[in-house]
């Protein structure tokens, strides 16, 4: 096992080639994360090895998600994904039936347990709203009725996944704790209701009060540090991811952050997004794929995991005309580090396989890497009027 490179040698690499190919990627007329992305599989172990996944780039990672998605907030009104509230909660209901049971599907077709399979269909449910995020704020286009259907939809969806994970997780273990998967349901649920109905009108009351008591430059920045680490902290505690804490701080923030507010977070995000971006990339196993049952396999999820979110969330907008259709299905295809995660639980309890385990992954890895550019397409034609929902 090699020593860990000294802290600032991994930053360097991992930050200067993701920049490196991002801007390769912009010059080839692609999305510049694509190519971060690129970067992690690049220097990760499956081509050059020069770095791992380790504890320090994952909170790196972690800590890049949290802004990203803060900022996102940041720029979004409460108000206009409540009004959108009703036509995201069927996107994300349908998004996660269809795939979930996609995904069990092909693997008992495959001949796999019932539980691997069972976890395999868990680990397409979630999206990953990083990526779509990422794409959606850098071409200015968050407010755009299919970006807010996303938006809302992927927190719903987050929920949602939550509790097929509970009851998967339950399932694995041998035994169905209903009170337990309704405990964790109810506190996911109200904790998101509760935050997007009245965070807003909370920090509009609260803001006021803490800026005008505080001294320090820059401070209504560090205020809404605290309130960001503090939802994340929440949400956790809750049941769902932090990100979605850090989303639902900068939601509630929207009306009362100033322009400095907005500046320095972009600043942050900036240096902390591309070890998100690289993290997912440094996970992609491509040793797992000498055999060509496992590759066809991989390709057949894949394919699964980008049709059934299309599909699935694409039905549920369908009344919005097939624009829309387009971009709210493709904007849910990414899973990224979620579906990572539900493979990860599954590995550790012995119910899937190193390999199936690896398909996930790539499974993951590679609808993160195809969605800007899927989104790059869907959005080229802008829909000519509003639709009325």
């Amino acid at each position: 096992m090699h020593d860990p490179l000294p802290l600032p040698l991994a930053m360097l690499i991992v930050f200067g080639s993701a920049k490196l190919l991002g801007e390769i990627c912009e010059r080839l007329g692609q999305p510049g994360l694509v190519g971060e992305i690129l970067a992690g599989a690049l220097i990760g172990p499956s081509i050059l090895g020069w770095i791992a996944p380790n504890d320090t780039l994952k909170a790196l990672s972690d800590l890049g998600v949290m802004f990203l998605l803060f900022g996102v907030g940041l720029e979004v009104k409460a108000s206009e994904l409540l009004k959108v509230g009703a036509k995201a909660t069927l996107v994300a209901t349908i998004g996660v039936i269809v795939p979930f049971f996609a995904g069990w599907g092909i693997m008992r077709a495959w001949g796999a347990p019932q539980i691997e399979a069972i976890f395999v269909g868990a680990s397409m449910v979630a999206t990953s709203v990083g990526i779509t995020a990422s794409v959606l704020s850098a071409k200015k286009l968050l407010h755009e009725v299919a970006s807010q259907i996303i938006l809302a939809a992927a927190v719903i969806d987050d929920v949602l996944g939550l509790i097929v994970l509970a009851a998967v997780s339950s399932v694995a273990r041998g035994h169905v704790n209903v009170w337990e998967i309704a405990l964790t349901a109810g506190l996911a649920t109200a904790f998101t209701v509760v935050t997007g109905l009245w965070g807003t009108k909370a920090a509009n009351r609260l803001m006021p009060h803490f800026d005008s008591r505080v001294k320090a430059d820059d401070a209504k920045f560090h205020i809404a540090l605290v309130f960001l680490f503090g939802m994340g902290l929440l949400a956790q505690y809750t049941g769902v991811a932090a990100i979605v804490g850090a989303f639902l701080a900068g939601l509630a923030l929207s009306d009362t952050a100033d322009a400095r507010v907005r500046t320095l977070t972009r600043g942050v995000s900036e240096m902390l997004v591309p070890f998100f971006l690289v993290g997912i990339g440094l996970h992609l196993n491509l040793a797992a794929f000498r055999s060509r049952s496992m590759m066809v396999l991989a390709l057949v999820v894949l394919v699964a995991a980008i049709v059934t979110k299309l599909i699935g969330c694409g039905l549920g907008a369908v009344s919005l005309g097939w624009q829309n259709v387009l971009k709210v299905g493709l904007g849910m295809v990414p899973r990224g580090e979620v579906g990572m995660v539900v493979a990860q639980i599954g590995l550790s309890m012995a119910v899937i396989s190193s390999e199936v385990y690896s398909v996930v992954v790539f499974m993951a890895v590679a609808t993160t890497l195809v969605t800007p550019l899927l989104l790059k397409i869907a959005f080229r034609t802008p829909v000519l009027e509003p639709v009325q929902l």
